[in-house]
């Protein structure tokens, strides 16, 4: 069996893939020192030096150890050979979503389709071909692995006439686009394609533009007026524009022009159907074609996080060059995580249809912003629960236990190697907060051997070492694994241990982790796999991220029909968790706020293209709640190594640490998708990885999954587990209860809980000075230096942080906490954030997404949802009352829902569902009171008491092409039949 292309994951050291089920599926075959003054030199990784295996006091070698990274048969392992002289100099990308075309792994040629969504592309001998699928493959039952796929069906190759390239060339790249270069000799093509962009920009020499439709098809022409054409091909509405004075003439399967004696014109995808008529078609292709001559010819994405706020502002920006005219803006399709949390604009009515569900469309910007709130990451979840008794008995002997073996690996590689230092850092982190220094120090000290072990080269020395490869710009580490070394698989998810485990030796042990000693290596490793600094360009620029994608890929090559692909979207967030874990505990926030950028971003991707939680992405007809792992055109319910569906689900979820709370963001969805999984497992208890998802069991429902391990304790710990993290976790999170994402902080390491209405507020300083933690509802921490402190429902403190001293045993002082939380009312106010409170709270808005001209009554479609948990009230025998301000300013039409769902015991099971009538708004700006009197539409099951339960308020535009905005804080209250 060939290695597997993906990860590896737990549980085999050899990946075992399910049969394929589909051709495009079989496997394919087989710094640089921190930029440190005074310390490390910029020339640390340049060819020919000497001394660049040097890093403090450890280092690299530059002497090759083992296979390396090649292209199709016997073709040289340098891919420059790839590139022609305009591109960037420096390291070439790999993981991306066009790495085929350069890599050559399968197709020696031209490479893979490039699914850039909403268009898909295939560089070939005549030029580049386009296809823009909008049905889907879908394949699998409800119980067994099953995928989906918007494959690459192509409508037609866009050219230049004659046109014969033996091969396709790479002439430019930036952060979301490419440019794909085609030479015969005597004639050319470039063009500049992307990720979200509905536009194809060409530039060509030799020949006149050529638009050739493929399969026998032909193109319907429905409009030829000056230079630009609009046509049909397979049902998909296409316009084309060629520079002002130009015409295209149509021959049977073939739309040609002489582009006026110029070189350039461009072709995009409209997000039209079959409904729209032809004034539609003409009226979009219009707008577009103010964009037409703007080419795209760079993208960069900036971040910004604001600790004070916690929010992480992205702004994704286009660089355009005017062919005529003097027009700056283009055309962008957003996917589900980018529009979700659009700063400011008004996406268009019509969407397009794609692998990740709709694709809204802004026209005419330079740059778009999102806006995202980040939640806060924990080195561990605190140990609230009770310090005696059995059950801290019961943990000691666990911890106990791991004392001679903290870092037990299965196999001496780099991933096994990585699991073991991860499961080590929990065991740290446990036995410190618990007073249990002897385990502690077993733990730090093998942390401490493995990874200096690993972090020096002599030489001579072909283990345990780390390899420069100037060429790929890459640091592989020996022995290597999972594709790792010859296809530079999974470095993110490999590295991404080491990485948090040197964050948690550094808070104990500062000078190992200082740039004199140790910190350097660290720092390769994050640069490796997601180098955040342009200006170094030995590594690609966040190698492993898809900054439009919003998430990582594994495959270095991406050589697959269907794309790039990954599973184990938790162990990509590990390594950004691990980034922020290591930027604190040092001081670099560059790294912090890199890691935090990641995370935040792969955190709401992961809840749509991997989950699904809102149900919108998935396309009608896939038998599953989850993805085990995304491809650039679809997704699939299997693994590269299994077909368990504890483990295709349960992929998504390992590691388990503080650097995971995001897995709880959605306690409904925990719930839904550990009963999915069990059902498809045809058990009542997780047959296989009980630990890890006892672990995420109690994230939705921590009594249930303390009472079940108590119960079932005796299984086999998965291999990067342990049963003292296991029980330390569920035991607490029963204490704590849900994740709160009402409530932030202005601290990275920091996180709230809610049980049962009342708060706990926990934050962790792994500073040398002490600090207080501000959270967003007025709470305030006071936090010394080394601790980590818990307060609120759960009055507790204390955690060394520092090594030395107890261990953990001594407590700090009592934190200042205000308020500690109120029990739930029959009232609940809507806040702006998504939270509600039983007290009016500040002024503020949501905004209503439009309809989009579509009629979504009953249906909630693009809602707003306000989440009450953990309530208990008695039942008054009356109904729901609500009073809702909303206002459609001007627009006409709109007309504004509610449903308010009860589920009375928390189970994850909605007892009652009450849908209203929708309002039909007035145009006329200023506040409208929708309310009850609007009439009941639908209802289903009961009232009763609330015990522990959940209230749900989902508001929406059941009709309407414009947005509503709905007032909150102290604008809108919906009352509970409860006492």
């Amino acid at each position: 069996m060939t290695a597997s292309d993906m990860s590896r994951p737990p549980g085999r050291r050899r990946p075992i893939r399910v049969r394929p089920r589909r051709p495009y599926q079989a496997l394919v075959a087989a710094g640089v020192a921190m930029l440190i003054a005074g310390v490390l030199s910029l020339a640390a990784l340049r060819p020919g030096d000497a001394a660049a295996d040097t890093v403090g006091a450890g280092g690299y070698t530059t002497t090759q150890v083992g296979p390396l990274p090649s292209g199709c048969g016997s073709i040289s392992t340098d891919p420059r050979q790839w590139v022609t002289a305009n591109a960037p100099s420096g390291a070439v990308p790999t993981n991306d979503w066009w790495s085929s075309i350069l890599w050559k792994r399968t197709n020696c040629a031209y490479g893979e389709p490039l699914a850039a969504n909403p268009l898909s592309f295939r560089a070939q001998a005549g030029g580049l071909g386009f296809s823009y699928t909008t049905t889907p493959s879908i394949s699998g039952s409800a119980t067994g692995p099953g995928e989906y796929h918007f494959p690459y069906s192509e409508d037609f190759v866009a050219g230049v006439a004659q046109l014969n390239s033996s091969e396709v060339k790479v002439d430019g790249w930036s952060d979301w686009t490419v440019s794909p270069y085609l030479s015969d000799g005597a004639r050319s093509l470039r063009a500049t394609i992307g990720k979200g962009l509905p536009f194809a920009y060409f530039r060509t020499s030799g020949g006149n533009a050529r638009i050739a439709a493929s399969g026998g098809a032909t193109p319907t022409v429905w409009s030829n007026s000056g230079s630009w054409i609009g046509y049909t091909i397979n049902g998909h509405d296409y316009a084309a524009y060629a520079p002002s004075g130009a015409t295209w003439t149509v021959s049977g399967s073939t739309i040609g022009s002489t582009l006026a004696g110029k070189d350039y014109f461009s072709v995009a995808v409209l997000p039209t159907t079959a409904s729209s008529s032809d004034a539609d078609r003409k009226s979009l292709a219009t707008a577009y074609g103010k964009s037409a001559y703007n080419h795209v010819t760079g993208t960069a994405v900036s971040y910004r996080y604001d600790e004070a706020e916690s929010t992480v502002t992205t702004t994704y920006k286009f660089t355009t060059t005017a062919m005529e005219g003097g027009g700056t803006g283009t055309v962008a399709a957003l996917l589900p995580h980018q529009w979700r949390y659009l700063a400011a604009g008004t996406p268009l009515p019509q969407t397009y249809i794609s692998p990740r569900g709709s694709l809204k469309v802004l026209i005419g910007i330079g740059s778009f912003t999102t806006s995202m709130r980040f939640h806060g990451v924990l080195p561990e979840v605190p140990a609230v629960a009770d310090s005696g008794g059995s059950d801290a008995a019961t943990l000691q002997n666990y911890l106990d236990a791991e004392k001679s073996d903290p870092t037990r690996q299965v196999s001496d590689d780099t991933y096994w190697t990585g699991k073991g230092l991860g499961r080590a850092a929990r065991l740290a982190e446990i036995a410190d907060q618990t007073g249990n220094a002897a385990v502690r120090d077993a733990a730090l000290s093998a942390i401490k051997s493995k990874l200096t072990d690993w972090f020096t080269a002599p030489a001579g020395k072909t283990a345990h070492v780390f390899y420069y490869d100037r060429n790929w710009g890459t640091l592989i580490g020996y022995p290597a694994s999972y594709g790792s070394d010859q296809e530079l698989n999974d470095h993110h998810f490999h590295y991404g241990y080491y990485i948090a485990a040197a964050a948690t030796l550094a808070k104990f042990d500062p000078q190992w982790a200082s740039t004199e000693r140790y910190g350097g290596m660290v720092d390769l490793l994050i640069r490796d796999a997601n180098n955040y600094d342009r200006a170094d360009t030995r590594f690609p620029y966040l190698r492993d991220f898809d900054i439009y994608g919003g998430h990582d890929w594994a495959s270095g090559h991406g050589s697959f029909a269907a794309g790039n692909n990954q599973e184990s979207s938790s162990e990509g967030m590990n390594f950004g968790n691990a980034l922020i874990q290591w930027g604190q505990a040092t001081g670099d926030t560059a790294v912090r706020d890199a890691g935090i950028y990641m995370y935040t971003t792969q955190a709401a991707a992961i809840q749509d293209y991997w989950f699904d939680t809102k149900d919108q992405i998935f396309p009608g007809g896939f038998p599953h709640r989850e993805a085990g792992m995304v491809w650039s055109d679809g997704a699939a319910y299997s693994t590269w190594f299994s077909a368990d569906p504890a483990k295709i689900q349960g992929i998504n979820l390992l590691p388990v640490t503080g650097g995971h709370l995001y897995l709880g963001h959605d306690p409904d969805y925990v719930l839904t998708d550990y009963r999915d999984m069990l059902t498809n497992s045809g058990t009542t208890q997780p047959s296989s990885w009980t630990d890890i998802w006892y672990e995420f069991l109690a994230l939705g429902d921590g009594d249930k999954a303390l009472a079940d391990f108590r119960a079932n304790s005796g299984f086999t710990s998965e291999e990067g587990e342990s049963k003292a993290h296991t029980f330390h976790w569920v035991r607490n999170l029963a204490a704590l209860g849900h994740v709160d994402t009402s409530v932030t902080a202005d601290s990275p390491l920091s996180s709230v809980f809610v049980k049962n209405g009342a708060r706990t507020y926990v934050a962790s300083n792994i500073t040398s000075t002490d600090r207080t933690v501000h959270f967003s509802d007025g709470t305030t921490l006071a936090v010394p230096s080394g601790k980590t402190v818990a307060s609120g429902a759960n009055e507790w403190s204390g955690g060394s942080a520092t090594g030395g001293g107890d261990g953990g045993g001594t407590p700090t002082p009592t934190p200042t906490v205000t308020p500690t939380g109120t029990p739930w009312k029959s009232t609940l106010y809507p806040q702006s954030d998504g939270s509600v409170l039983s007290s009016p709270g500040t002024t503020g808005t949501a905004t209503l997404a439009s309809a989009g001209g579509q009629n979504h009554d009953g249906t909630p479609t693009n809602p707003v949802t306000f989440t009450a948990k953990g309530v208990t009230l008695k039942y008054n025998g009356g109904a729901t009352t609500f009073d809702l301000a909303v206002d459609a300013g001007t627009a006409v039409a709109n007309g504004p829902q509610v449903r308010v769902s009860y589920d009375r015991t928390g189970d994850g099971t909605w007892d009652r569902v009450e849908t209203y009538h929708y309002y039909a708004t007035d145009p006329q700006p200023g506040y409208e009171h929708y309310t009850q009197t609007a009439g009941l539409e639908s209802a289903t099951g009961s009232l009763g008491d609330l015990d522990g339960g959940t209230v749900r308020i989902e508001v929406w535009n059941a009709i309407g092409a414009n947005p509503t905005t709905l007032g909150t804080g102290d604008k809108s209250v919906v009352t509970l039949p409860y006492n």
